[in-house]
């Protein structure tokens, strides 16, 4: 008879507390039942949902990451080894993202100084219109995926960024 290796219970309890997965994804990716996880974790008093820890977590490494390398010491504590595991992936994501945002940034850029640059007669009205008009949907995407990277919040403002950038250009 083959005797199958015990699932490696520290790494289900990290994936289980961080909320890495549904049950069934725990038990399929770490050898084991999903029931079995349901009783350990009960027994044992895991904690489900660590999601805000770690949605906090990749904040703060985001905003130090971005603002300078150095980095903290590791919190010694369990339920902030969990948190910080998964924020860091977390916070390389959005890393990476804002990159390539500031990439796209310098291309809108090179965009708008070419049509400050054009002069728009009755042959290239239609095309400058088009050009126009994708460069400002362009941008306001760019602007909506900054602030989501860098987690500002618009839910206090009575017109959001977005429609008042649109206003503003419409009015000129």
């Amino acid at each position: 008879m083959i005797k199958r290796s015990a699932p490696d219970w520290e790494a289900i309890e990290r994936a289980y507390r961080a909320g890495a997965g549904s049950l069934r994804a725990l038990a399929e990716a770490y050898g084991t039942k999903e029931g079995t996880i349901r009783s350990r974790a009960k027994a044992q008093g895991w904690q489900r949902d660590l999601t805000e820890q770690v949605r906090a977590a990749t904040r703060q490494k985001i905003s130090r990451t971005v603002s300078r390398s150095d980095r903290a010491e590791p919190d010694l504590r369990e339920d902030a080894q969990v948190v910080a595991d998964v924020s860091d992936k977390r916070a390389g994501v959005v890393v990476a993202q804002i990159g390539r945002l500031e990439e796209l940034g310098e291309i809108s850029g090179k965009l708008r100084q070419s049509l400050r640059e054009t002069d728009i007669d009755a042959d290239n009205q239609a095309e400058f219109s088009r050009s126009l008009n994708a460069a400002v949907d362009a941008e306001l995407k760019l602007i909506k995926a900054e602030r989501q990277a860098y987690g500002i919040d618009e839910s206090n403002s009575e017109e959001s960024y977005e429609d008042r950038l649109a206003r503003l250009l419409v009015d000129q």
